[in-house]
């Protein structure tokens, strides 16, 4: 289930600002990203592209997890 952006902007700026470190964390790891360099830059850049849709969040109910992911990675017909 996607987690709409408006619903985002009710949790705690420090909620979801940990929520973006940890996908920001992921893709170094995973080689989506070289580097991060200025964690705040990176971090507002995820604040726009979530903005934009093209980055969403999803909530995995069975897992009990939640996960930003990039729109076109999403199962079709969560959005």
């Amino acid at each position: 289930m996607l987690v709409p952006y408006d619903a985002l902007l009710q949790l705690p700026n420090e909620t979801l600002d940990n929520l973006i470190r940890e996908y920001l964390l992921t893709q170094v790891e995973d080689g989506g990203f070289d580097s991060l360099g200025d964690m705040s830059a990176a971090v507002a850049q995820c604040r726009a592209a979530l903005k934009r849709g093209e980055l969403v969040v999803e909530y995995a109910e069975e897992q009990e997890s939640i996960a930003i992911r990039q729109r076109q990675h999403t199962a079709p017909g969560t959005y």
